[in-house]
């Protein structure tokens, strides 16, 4: 029990060179990421504030084509994530993320040229396709350079950094609409996507020299690594039971194919995801408010702003969750608090949209903000996959593909479905659809707390041990009869 504890404080300790690394990571690599995930959302976002500002009268959009933007965008994103996710481990990150980013930039700013739903439609595929490699390949980089009582803290950090990317969308469409509106002949909505255009190719360009590849290859364009922390790197793996990064093969594609895990994982995120999807559509809800007379009861730019209010209380909340899990080194608990908190406003929702005349319109307003509270799942279950897969870099790597694509996946129907814009603000499914997922995840996450402790975590240690002692530092817990290195081929 001594030695075990021992272990663990050897483990947590951290040398004056290793803070310097980690100070390094979270200065370059941190910021890369989340200016980049910032930019990224506004990218996403700003389709939905175009909606409302202008885009669907000048594009003559009077059916779910907001719906179907989202449509073809998240199935392009859900066809490549998965092969996006193995190219990363073949071709250097900087190269890869940051080279999909300029695309993806140009692609964006296209948008301001387009006439029609058609146009936007075949834009949304494409940048669909080039951003699919950039949350779940920032999250995999995170698991190979950041140590458990680090992760999360990170990882809910830079996911954050969506919400702040909604908040300057809405901030960014009331500016522009208050001052570049009809300049040089563009409406304000499509100036939105010429600056966002603007802004992500540059900061892709500058991706190539800050990211730092990986602990075993690292990038030798980054100028702010210093000699010899990639050996430090390697070790703060070995000493925290990590396999270091490895290229994805066909054994350890068939190893995660017959997982479990890798569907456990993806049912639960693709839930918690689309159990709180009800929040983004705040601003249709604004935008179907009427006065009295008939007028509107927010102009646009209030519509644009009023969300604001709801991605700061995200950003704080997210950090929270974060925070707590890595002090406090525990996941799920912070997940089921979540999905507690989530169910309040579908409930109270559900009962507004089939009594709206009964229920007060306050009761809407507190449940949109309330929504954003429990927006903060999805690194913590990220952060999980790396707690319960120390052993196995391709595993994870293909696991986090693996849910976000099928979350793309069934996203890509189901909101047509369960929230068609046609129905805003009173939808018939979409929060007692919502009420069902939330109890889903909190039976799921209490299930897998129950697995993890009777079965994964005896194995964990027995990996870690091993590694501890020496006897295979770049081998898994059990050997694997499939991932014989004589018969071993790449994908």
């Amino acid at each position: 029990m001594e030695s075990s504890r021992l272990a663990v404080a050897q483990r947590h300790e951290r040398t004056p060179e290793e803070r310097d690394l980690v100070r390094r990571l979270d200065i370059f690599l941190m910021t890369f990421g989340c200016v980049s995930q910032v930019i990224k959302y506004l990218d996403q976002q700003n389709i939905s504030n175009a909606y409302v500002s202008g885009m669907k009268e000048d594009l003559a959009l009077n059916g779910n084509e907001l719906n179907y933007f989202t449509t073809y965008f998240s199935v392009a994103y859900c066809i490549m994530l998965i092969p996006s996710q193995i190219i990363l481990t073949y071709v250097r990150p900087s190269y890869w993320l940051s080279g999909l980013e300029i695309i993806w930039g140009v692609i964006t700013g296209l948008i301001a040229l387009t006439h029609n739903a058609k146009q936007v439609y075949i834009l949304r595929v494409f940048l669909g396709l080039c951003e699919s490699s950039a949350w779940p390949g920032m999250m995999t980089l995170f698991m190979h350079w950041y140590t458990p009582s680090e992760l999360a803290k990170r990882m809910g950090f830079y996911h954050s950094c969506q919400a702040i990317g909604s908040m300057m969308s809405g901030a960014l469409q009331v500016a522009i609409i208050n001052t570049l509106h009809d300049a040089a002949g563009l409406a304000g909505w499509r100036w939105l996507f010429v600056i966002n255009g603007i802004m992500t190719v540059v900061w892709g360009a500058l991706g190539f020299f800050l990211l730092p590849d990986l602990p075993n290859r690292v990038n030798p364009r980054a100028f702010w690594f210093k000699s010899g922390h990639d050996k430090l790197a390697m070790e703060r793996l070995e000493r925290h039971g990590r396999a270091e990064p490895k290229r994805i093969t066909w054994a350890g594609a068939r190893r995660t194919a017959v997982n479990w895990v890798t569907y456990f994982i993806a049912i639960l995120y693709i839930a918690t995801v689309l159990a709180s999807w009800g929040y983004s559509y705040f601003n249709l809800f604004l935008k179907s408010l009427k006065n009295p007379d008939g007028t509107p009861t927010w102009t646009t730019s209030q519509v644009n702003a009023i969300p604001i209010g709801g991605s700061a209380i995200n950003v704080v909340f997210v950090w929270v969750w974060a925070i707590l899990s890595d002090l406090l080194r525990t996941r799920w608990i912070l997940i089921v608090a979540q999905a507690v908190i989530g169910l309040v406003p579908c409930i109270a929702m559900s009962v507004w949209t089939t009594h709206p005349n009964t229920t007060p319109l306050a009761t809407a307003y507190a449940s949109y903000f309330i929504s954003y509270l429990a927006l903060g799942t999805a690194p913590l279950i990220m952060a999980w996959i790396s707690d319960l897969l120390p052993q196995d870099p391709e595993g994870r790597t293909l696991i986090v593909g693996v849910a976000i694509a099928t979350y793309y996946a069934v996203s890509a129907w189901s909101q047509v479905l369960v929230w068609p814009a046609v129905q805003a603000p009173y939808y018939k499914y979409g929060w007692q659809s919502s009420i069902a997922l939330w109890i889903l995840v909190i039976i799921m996450t209490c299930t897998l707390r129950y697995i993890d402790l009777k079965y994964l975590l005896p194995k964990r240690e027995n990996f870690r041990a091993t590694l501890i002692e020496g006897s295979d530092p770049a081998g898994r817990s059990e050997p694997d009869p499939d991932d014989d290195p004589s018969t071993r081929k790449s994908i």
